[in-house]
């Protein structure tokens, strides 16, 4: 580990005023620790998060990147420290909030099935939900492809439809684990064109990836991770310009890390 301090000026400086636009965020990150069967994965990390962009949780396998993910969902629960989306604590901001894994779950439907379970599940009313079906197909490139079942789908197109999922009830906050793991080239592309068309609609993006061409190509800031640590936060095109932790610059070389 590196012993000069992590670059993280955006988790020391007061964060911003909650947006009425994002009643979420900022995100607030103090003092977080997390550990299981004596072993600790996530050290003392502190960093805040705010309403514009896609943060990008950037480092290499085993860095505590799904960890840190799903602490923020409230999958997990921290060994201590202090997290609050907005005025909400995690708990209560799960409600606005939606997550998809590296390797979703399709439900043993068609494309529609899996969206209307959604809907269903949720209350929504009978009359609202062909609209939000038709429009979570249409952003997310799947029209026509309704009456086919989920698990007959391309690799790329049963991500695109999980996001779409996870995105049909027009969440504040989306959650991506890692949403390209062993695509192809294409699927990668669509999957990559999906994200920023549900940023444009206001969604908040947060998501992990060990892929540095993916993180420059996506990220609007990108948070550093390793050994569970976060060494540096900055905007991305200053991390990737110029990255202050030694690591950091390391792994963007294409180093491997201790």
């Amino acid at each position: 580990m590196v012993d000069e301090a992590p670059r993280t000026e955006a988790c020391t400086q007061a964060p911003p005023d909650r947006s009425d636009d994002h009643p979420l965020l900022p995100l607030v990150v103090r003092g977080l620790h997390f550990g299981i069967n004596g072993r600790t994965i996530i050290k003392d990390v502190s960093f805040w998060i705010g309403s514009s962009g896609r943060t990008v949780i950037l480092g290499p396998n085993g860095a505590g990147k799904s960890v840190m993910l799903r602490l923020c969902h409230g999958l997990l629960k921290p060994t201590s420290g202090e997290m609050r989306w907005g005025d909400l604590s995690v708990a209560q901001a799960r409600e606005q909030q939606a997550m998809s894994a590296q390797h979703p779950v399709l439900l043993r439907r068609t494309v529609t099935g899996n969206l209307m379970h959604v809907l269903r599940v949720k209350g929504v009313p009978p009359e609202q939900r062909q609209g939000l079906v038709e429009a979570a197909l249409r952003q997310a490139g799947l029209e026509g492809l309704g009456p086919r079942a989920a698990r007959t789908l391309s690799g790329g197109q049963q991500q695109r439809l999980a996001i779409a999922r996870a995105c049909v009830l027009r969440p504040q906050v989306l959650l991506l684990d890692e949403p390209t793991a062993n695509l192809d080239p294409t699927a990668v592309r669509g999957v990559e064109e999906l994200v920023r068309a549900v940023a444009a609609a206001g969604t908040k993006i947060l998501m992990t990836t060990h892929d540095i061409a993916q993180a420059r190509r996506l990220a609007s800031d990108v948070m550093f991770l390793n050994h569970g640590r976060l060494l540096e936060h900055a905007p991305a095109a200053e991390f990737f310009a110029s990255p202050k932790d030694p690591a950091a610059a390391r792994f963007l070389a294409g180093e491997l890390l201790d």
